[in-house]
């Protein structure tokens, strides 16, 4: 059995495949780096926003993102995370992932991924740890990948106000408000958004507010407390906008991945 293992420890392993868990409180950003090794980066709980020169994507739980080998990429944590990520030789498959993609992860990968993290780094070859790890990278391969995400911004005073919005999704907020935090006119703010994320600011906080949305209705959570959460008014306001960007009910939505 592993000792506490390291970031250095999985980048050092002799296998192929490795994983590791680690904690991060809210609010902690980890600065740019990169691995010599690929990574599916995956939250248990929390959000993470996980920015590279290809991109910036929201990861809630069940989500994870793909990132190629020596991509340097940074992690802001929004509420506590429980980080789980797998580390994966370049060499490995060549059928995998070669630029940054977000994947849906299901319940079987989830704990497949979870599993994974108690598994020795110095496995047996053949053994079922071995035929684990293989899973994850069939999992991996066969994944839904995802459209429904939202982009962040380059810009850092804009950045900051969007990670502000993804800490607290129910916040009131306004393009006037918005703008006064950072010294600016609500028409420049709005010029700011269509210019980094060719969007209006409503239409990315609207998309932003379902990618959170969503696994919480997974969880069970009902529908009136995800619409207060995520700043509606009403269950029906919400599920007007979920319908009006899905063309379902969440409900339905739902009902149909679990399928």
């Amino acid at each position: 059995m592993d000792m506490i293992r390291t970031l250095e420890d999985c980048e050092r392993a002799p296998r192929p495949v490795v994983a590791l868990a680690s904690d991060h409180p809210d609010g902690e950003h980890i600065e740019p780096h990169s691995h010599p090794r690929a990574q599916l980066i995956h939250t248990l709980g929390g959000v993470m926003t996980v920015t590279s020169r290809e991109g910036s994507w929201i990861v809630p739980p069940g989500r994870a993102v793909w990132m190629p080998p020596h991509e340097a990429h940074a992690i802001r944590i929004a509420g506590d995370v429980s980080m789980r990520t797998v580390f994966v030789r370049q060499d490995v498959r060549s059928s995998l992932p070669r630029t940054c993609e977000v994947i849906e992860v299901s319940p079987f990968l989830r704990e497949a991924i979870v599993t994974a993290t108690s598994i020795p780094l110095e496995y047996a070859p053949g053994s079922r740890d071995e035929r684990v790890m293989e899973l994850i990278l069939d999992e991996i391969e066969g994944a839904p990948r995802l459209h429904l995400h939202v982009d962040m911004p380059r810009d850092a005073r804009l950045l900051r106000l969007c990670e502000r919005v993804i800490a607290d999704p129910s916040m009131p907020c306004t393009l006037e408000r918005l703008a006064a935090e950072i010294n600016v006119s609500a028409r420049t703010l709005a010029r700011m958004f269509h210019r980094e994320l060719g969007m209006s600011f409503g239409q990315w906080l609207r998309r932003t507010r379902l990618l959170l949305s969503i696994p919480r209705l997974a969880a069970g959570t009902s529908v009136l407390e995800v619409a207060l959460e995520h700043g509606y008014d009403s269950p029906s306001a919400f599920a007007a906008m979920f319908r009006r960007t899905l063309g379902v009910a969440p409900t339905v939505y739902l009902s149909r991945q679990r399928d």
